[in-house]
């Protein structure tokens, strides 16, 4: 059997795209997936609609260890190099307030395209194969499946994570590093919803409402996000929730008390919003606090915001509607997040080619690495680019193929 240039470990999006990019510049590449079928994640992207890449600014978007290695990785490939890539591809893109999506607006066409690109390209994608062993030889890399051992003189990680699967103890990108000697750190959650105090849960699933929302450590400002907000039977989720739940999980995770500041009326402050009460109070003639809310908020809502306030104490009210706290309790698991963080420490990676520190000939891409980002096709951006830049690094290296029986 005569072995590839480049072996890619994972047929997700940075794996795939990986292993485009090399064989467009001549490597025979083989791809190890171990499900039934690669891009499974990514059909999932965008509620189906895969949300491929943002044109907005990415300062402040990435979170990790060392979030300006994301950013270094964006400039060695930009965003505009990956739409023009997409469209070398036959995916035609749409725009929506910075947010790309293929046209279509599916997902499948994406991951068709991409496989399309791989048949004509003659990539190889071994589905089924789980890699549960690597080691570097003089010549190159063994990797060692449950069935076989592949030898290649490249080989690109490109594991992603274990988040939305079913079993997230089967994850095995970072012990695979690990075995290498490379650094890595706890994955933890990241997108994903808040589980709020148990004796806190007020009772309110089922809303949907523009608001913000602000983590806290103890008493510390975190970050905050503004946007559709979705209540639930245990906490709180929705984009807004998710882009500042991967640093709630790390700072819980070490051991600090999180808490959340929800602002229901982002548009005035506790000011304007009590006079606007009050003028409601007036206006409308009504008595009680649930009769001022009501057409003003969701029915469910209006018990939480009201309780313990007399109609006399609008400020109260104010005050509550705009800064309603909730203790975190936890994140859901890996099997409910979007990204994980955590993972390979980016200062064992070149981020103008994602290629190992310490082991030449060695690649690592996409969610494997220590970043993770916020809604809105960041994500992504960040596997293309990685893969992009691995596959023509490994493509560029590989002058002769690691072809020796051994």
């Amino acid at each position: 059997m005569k072995n590839p240039d480049i072996l890619v470990v994972g047929g997700g999006a940075s794996g795939v795209i990986a292993a485009i990019t090399a064989a467009r510049r001549g490597a025979s590449v083989t791809v190890l997936e171990r499900e039934k079928k690669p891009l499974q994640k990514l059909l999932r992207t965008g509620n189906g609609r895969c949300n491929l890449t943002n044109t907005g600014p990415d300062r402040f978007v990435y979170h990790g260890t060392d979030p300006a290695f994301a950013r270094e990785v964006l400039r060695n490939f930009t965003v505009q190099e990956t739409i023009s890539l997409f469209l070398s591809l036959g995916v035609y893109t749409t725009n929506h307030d910075g947010w790309v999506y293929p046209y279509s607006e599916q997902a499948e066409t994406v991951a068709k395209s991409l496989l399309m690109e791989c048949s004509r390209l003659h990539v190889k994608i071994k589905n089924n194969e789980k890699v549960t062993g690597i080691k570097k030889t003089s010549s190159g890399f063994d990797i060692f499946t449950e069935s076989w051992t592949y030898r290649a003189g490249r080989v690109i990680l490109a594991t992603g994570s274990s988040a939305s699967l079913k079993s997230p103890e089967d994850e095995n990108g970072p012990s695979l590093a690990a075995s290498l000697g490379l650094p890595c750190i706890k994955r933890t959650p990241a997108l994903v919803p808040l589980i709020a105090g148990g004796a806190e849960r007020p009772g309110w699933a089922g809303v949907r409402i523009p608001g913000k929302v602000s983590l806290y450590a103890e008493d510390l400002f975190i970050s905050s996000e503004e946007g559709q907000l979705q209540l639930t039977d245990y906490g709180i989720s929705g984009i807004p929730v998710f882009c500042i739940s991967g640093n709630a999980a790390k700072l819980m995770d070490a051991g600090h008390r999180c808490s959340v500041e929800i602002d229901f009326f982002p548009e005035m402050d506790t000011d304007e919003l009590r006079a606007f009460l009050d003028f409601r109070r007036s206006s409308l003639l009504r008595e009680e606090p649930d009769m001022l809310l009501t057409g003003l908020f969701p029915e469910k809502l209006i018990p939480v915001l009201t309780k313990k306030n007399s109609l006399s104490d609008t400020r109260a009210l104010a005050e509550n509607i705009k800064s309603f706290r909730l203790t975190v309790a936890g994140t859901q698991d890996a099997r409910n997040a979007q990204v994980l963080g955590g993972g390979v420490l980016t200062e064992a990676v070149d981020p103008a080619s994602c290629e190992s520190r310490l082991h030449p000939g060695l690649f690592l891409t996409g969610e494997l690495l220590d970043i993770d980002a916020a809604c809105g096709g960041w994500n992504l951006q960040f596997a293309w680019s990685t893969g992009v830049l691995a596959g023509r690094t490994a493509a560029k290296e590989t002058k002769n193929s690691y072809d020796k029986d051994h």
